[in-house]
């Protein structure tokens, strides 16, 4: 998502063509030399998993898909890789519109020459933080001010990307966990109707999770799971 970005406030300089970098000639910018730039593209492939990790909806999909894989009792299945596969595509197709439009309106200028380094930034990170203006919370928000010492700004647009990146993470943490727990529920219900019933009739000696974990897995099949909790995952994004 922050690729393009990461780049922007360093990436305004002439590059030798054997190395074949499209970056442009920024207004008034000073030229970087290539190990510098270089430097600078590997240290920004370097953050940008953990960029994309924490400020992209793939942070709520993984935890909602946690907590139902241990709601449902199947352990290993899926597996961590199916399940961070479909987070990534999932979350490819949210944020593919704040991509295009950052790269549209500050990449592409930039490279024209049109745009120096600083202004592209601006531009560039204006739809990264309308996307996540609509997540956060006012209250994380205001942690991080207080933590930072910073006087509050006049508008919500007017918020470092500093403040903003940590209160998303916040906001996304309690929101994927609002929704494990409702999930939860349903399961949590068979268990105790499983383990009342096993109890009764004097099946001390058996788990009750066994006998449970089909009658989870059936429900789940029956009521198409999947399609139901992807669907309410990426309307909850719209």
């Amino acid at each position: 998502m922050l690729l393009p970005l990461l780049a922007l406030p360093l990436s305004g300089a002439p590059v030798a063509p054997a190395v074949g970098m499209p970056w442009g000639v920024a207004k008034g910018g000073e030229p970087l030399t290539v190990p510098l730039q270089i430097l600078v593209v590997l240290t920004a492939l370097t953050l940008l998993p953990a960029v994309f990790v924490s400020l992209t909806p793939f942070l709520r999909i993984t935890v909602v898909l946690h907590f139902l894989r241990q709601a449902l009792g199947t352990q290993t299945a899926p597996s961590n890789q199916v399940l961070i596969g479909l987070a990534l595509f999932l979350s490819l197709l949210i944020v593919r519109p704040v991509i295009v439009e950052s790269y549209e309106t500050a990449w592409q200028p930039m490279e024209q020459g049109r745009l120096s380094r600083s202004e592209a930034w601006d531009r560039g990170t204006r739809p990264v933080k309308t996307f996540l203006l609509k997540f956060v919370r006012e209250k994380d928000i205001a942690l991080m001010l207080e933590i930072t010492k910073t006087s509050p700004p006049r508008s919500a647009a007017d918020l470092d990307l500093g403040i903003l990146a940590p209160a998303y993470v916040l906001s996304e943490l309690k929101t994927g966990f609002q929704i494990g727990a409702v999930l939860f529920l349903p399961f949590l219900i068979i268990d105790i109707v499983i383990a009342s019933v096993t109890l009764s009739i004097g099946m001390v000696q058996l788990p009750p999770v066994m006998i449970s974990a089909p009658f989870k897995i059936l429900l789940f099949v029956l009521v198409d799971g999947w399609n139901l909790v992807v669907g309410s995952l990426m309307r909850s994004f719209l």
